[in-house]
């Protein structure tokens, strides 16, 4: 029973996954209604989803740590909007690009002094998890 329940939450996860972003939306509040079923409200990899992904979602609070200190804008963008993981064959998280395709752009320096359009809503999101980093 357990099992049909998360099974259901999960499916429930990816259902909001294919809802439309709506532009104004914070990255928190994109957080919480695309993310946190799998990666935890915390962003721990500890939602309620996630036994039933086949896949512990990332710690997404450990980011920074992973690399070398600094958080890395366009990884967290690529990983975020899909095309990467797409071309690995990773396909445990939905491709949220897809879904941002028609939000408007805003312009953002990644890190390598090129300056690249982004939906407005995925670089919000990348921006609340560059806020939920931890040591």
């Amino acid at each position: 029973m357990q099992r049909l329940a998360i099974a259901l939450l999960a499916a429930g996860g990816l259902m909001t996954a294919c809802a439309p972003v709506p532009h104004t939306a914070s990255g928190e509040m994109l957080y919480k209604e695309f993310c946190a079923s799998c990666h935890g409200a915390s962003g721990r990899g500890d939602g309620p989803g996630a036994a039933s992904i086949g896949k512990i979602p990332a710690d997404l609070t450990r980011i920074n740590v992973r690399n070398g200190g600094s958080f890395p804008t366009a990884y967290v963008i690529s990983t975020i909007d899909g095309y990467t993981r797409a071309e690995d064959g990773d396909l445990a998280m939905p491709e949220f690009g897809v879904m941002m395709e028609d939000q408007p752009m805003v312009l953002v320096d990644t890190g390598d002094g090129i300056v690249t359009p982004v939906p407005r809503p995925l670089y919000a999101l990348a921006e609340y998890l560059r806020t939920i980093q931890r040591p």
